[in-house]
């Protein structure tokens, strides 16, 4: 089933929205892969989390050319 900005897993509910926006997109693209929910919101939520780190201590986030 996938998720949006008003119905997600309740695993994400503590997180801010654009993190939570994000690890939404991750899930449901996982979903679109052929992933199981469990999995897709597991792996959705820990990308979300890293970039959220990242992020917040001034990391590149991605490989440069990506």
């Amino acid at each position: 089933m996938p998720w949006n900005k008003e119905n997600y897993p309740d695993s994400l509910k503590n997180f801010t929205a654009p993190v939570r926006n994000k690890a939404v997109e991750i899930a449901n693209a996982l979903l679109e892969d052929g992933y199981e929910e469990g999995p897709a919101i597991a792996i959705a939520t820990a990308t979300a989390q890293a970039k959220e780190w990242g992020e917040n201590r001034d990391k590149q986030i991605r490989k440069k050319g990506h």
